[in-house]
């Protein structure tokens, strides 16, 4: 006798059940929400996430919050630990490796974005470089680490192959840390801005 159950096909065009589609809506809301905190430096490494107090504040219930923190632990935005989640600690090792992958994709990247670029994306980019100029004359960390994502962030949507610029995207998230807490020595904010010049 075999129990074995036939996989069930989805016929296309059959939309899944309102519970999942709700579910996976609020998984995506929690976890861009949270991703969006880490890009911004809002996550600092000594703090630690739990899901319960999560879902109160996004107003959900836990398990969407939980799946978009497992999304990030499995990204390698965050680690999990016995009370919670944090951002994880990188070793120089980590971020050798890192900034070794980005070298090797960012160069081709830019050059598609180059090539790509609307006049609107330029303006964009000119925007967020007279931003930054602007933070580091006034040695404002915050106002240069804004200026350097938004900066980042125009010449990445200028990437028109989407998982080369996820990717790259992915890698920069990962060591956000090590540039908020390196972004407030001038030497370092005058780097910044000569490198996206």
């Amino acid at each position: 006798m075999n129990l074995a159950m036939k996989p069930r096909r989805v016929r296309p065009g059959v939309p899944p059940s309102p519970s999942v589609a709700r579910r996976a809506s609020l998984s995506t809301r929690a976890y861009e929400e949270l991703r969006e905190r880490v890009r911004r430096g809002l996550i600092l490494p000594d703090d630690r996430l739990v899901d319960v107090d999560i879902a109160s504040q996004l107003e959900v219930s836990r398990m969407p919050v939980r799946e978009a923190l497992l999304q990030l632990v499995a990204e390698g935005h965050l680690v999990s630990t016995a009370r919670g989640y944090r951002i994880p600690t990188l070793s120089r090792s980590d971020v050798t490796e890192i900034f070794e992958v980005r070298r090797l994709l960012e160069p081709r990247a830019a050059a598609l974005a180059a090539r790509d670029l609307t006049a609107a994306e330029a303006r964009r980019l000119g925007g967020a470089l007279a931003q930054a100029r602007a933070a580091a004359a006034d040695e404002d960390f915050s106002g240069l680490f804004h200026a350097n994502l938004d900066f980042r962030e125009a010449w990445l949507g200028a990437v028109r192959n989407t998982r080369l610029s996820a990717t790259i995207s992915r890698f920069v998230d990962h060591v956000q840390i090590v540039r908020f807490g390196t972004l407030h020595d001038p030497a370092t904010q005058q780097v910044v801005v000569d490198m996206l010049t």
